[in-house]
């Protein structure tokens, strides 16, 4: 049986989670990376024979110490018992919505830390520690149509969605240049019914202009749930031209 190594953040709630449980199938190694661990994914894996689950509960707003770890683990590992290692950034923070003047400037710093330097750090640790190994390797990140296309209210979350894109475009040139080099993705997954859905919702319309488009998305039954959001990234994820176009939508 071939073997598939899968880090994933965010995977204890909403379409982490979700990707999380489909992820667990014979032969996988997934490593979940969270704030809080999910029993639900102790009991799911005690079900599948020949699958290996870790999860460590960590705060992504510390981003280095989270990819030094990784880097440790990824150590122990010769690297040739795994036919494919792929790297799924999928954890985001969630600011207040409102105009960046009134902004609070710790929301600032975490929503970029946890969106932004957390991915970078992490999959520079990725690839630095697999380097030499023989599989196939892949990063995913996971973006939003939010980071490509200006909305009042949403500079924060937007630019974090921006800048993933863009060092995505980066990295692939970078990859695409090495002997065995990762390919890598800068994914919108579309408009999934999540946390954050149920956060714009919530929000006060007259800090968000573009309130009553998101409240239609959801009266018209035009949201994915998150495990049919999950199972649509991870097709994606295994598509024979998965990296070919470094920013992409799952609806391409």
């Amino acid at each position: 049986m071939k073997q598939h190594l899968y880090i994933l953040t965010g995977a204890s709630r909403g379409m982490g989670l979700a990707m999380a449980k489909q992820l667990l199938q014979p032969g996988h190694t997934l490593l979940c990376i969270s704030r809080h661990s999910q029993p639900e994914l102790n009991e799911l894996v005690d079900t599948i024979e020949d699958a290996t689950l870790a999860q460590w509960s960590l705060d992504l707003v510390d981003g280095a110490a989270a990819a030094a770890q990784l880097s440790r683990w990824l150590s122990l590992f010769l690297g040739d018992e795994f036919d494919s290692a792929t790297l799924i950034n999928n954890a985001a923070a969630l600011p207040r919505i409102s105009a960046l003047a009134n902004a609070d400037a710790k929301d600032i710093s975490t929503v970029l830390r946890v969106g932004l330097e957390a991915p970078m750090h992490l999959t520079a640790a990725f690839l630095h520690a697999t380097e030499n190994w023989a599989g196939a390797k892949k990063v995913l990140n996971i973006s939003s149509g939010n980071g490509r296309r200006a909305m009042a209210s949403q500079s924060i979350y937007s630019a974090v969605k921006a800048g993933m894109d863009h060092y995505t475009r980066c990295l692939a040139l970078e990859e695409a240049a090495r002997s065995n080099g990762a390919k890598v993705c800068s994914l919108a997954p579309g408009i999934i019914d999540t946390d954050m859905q149920t956060h714009i919702r919530a929000t006060n319309p007259a800090d968000f202009p573009s309130h009553a488009v998101f409240v239609e998305y959801k009266n018209n039954g035009d949201l994915l749930t998150p495990e049919a959001g999950a199972a649509r990234v991870l097709t994606y994820l295994q598509r024979a031209d998965f990296g070919a176009n470094p920013v992409a939508d799952v609806r391409d």
